[in-house]
């Protein structure tokens, strides 16, 4: 079994020496960083660039620079998504986001984690678990997001949030942990002012 293969079962596997990942990753990089030295009015490029990096992007979709991710291969975007700066997906395992995801600027989507033995760390070892962000969610700024976790759809993420468990839909779930906070209901939507 390749050390991907192990990836992708969800087992512990080796990262740091492995010839395929490391190539990957550092492609990756590469059109990261190409993507990020474009002009910000240069938006056909700039979305020419991600739809090479990511997986699927259904489109339309917006990710302000700059933006890191580590194999993009993983990545899945819906349909009108959008994403402020410094977006960080640390993508070992699949990250997919539904249709009309909102996110704030510095939030990471960690995939990978690392074992609490230190010995099977100090080896380069580490698992990714995937996540998942469904339809309609909206995410506040600073939010880190952690292997294995669901954010359910219509929810909302409060901002400085650590989500290290699922959130079920139509939510406002905040804190570190994060918590459940409250449903979200008719009243919400008539809370602010139109004209």
């Amino acid at each position: 079994m390749t050390e991907k293969e192990k990836a992708a079962a969800g087992l512990l596997y080796d990262s740091n020496n492995d010839p395929q990942i490391v190539r990957e990753r550092t492609y990756c990089k590469s059109l990261c960083f190409e993507h990020n030295q474009l002009n910000p009015l240069k938006l056909s490029e700039r979305e020419e660039m991600i739809r090479k990096i990511v997986a699927k992007a259904e489109g339309p979709f917006l990710i302000e620079q700059p933006f890191y991710c580590d194999l993009g291969y993983n990545i899945e975007l819906g349909r009108n998504f959008y994403a402020n700066h410094n977006l960080i997906i640390l993508d070992e395992a699949r990250v997919k986001f539904g249709d009309n995801v909102f996110i704030a600027p510095n939030c990471g989507f960690y995939t990978a984690g690392h074992p609490l033995d230190a010995e099977q760390r100090n080896q380069g070892l580490e698992f990714a678990y995937p996540i998942t962000v469904e339809d309609n969610v909206w995410i506040g700024g600073g939010v880190s997001v952690l292997p294995g976790v669901t954010i359910g759809a219509g929810s909302v993420i409060g901002a400085g949030s650590v989500v290290n468990r699922d959130i079920p839909p139509g939510v406002i779930a905040a804190g570190n942990p994060c918590r459940v906070i409250r449903e979200i209901t008719e009243e919400d939507r008539n809370k602010y002012p139109r004209a």
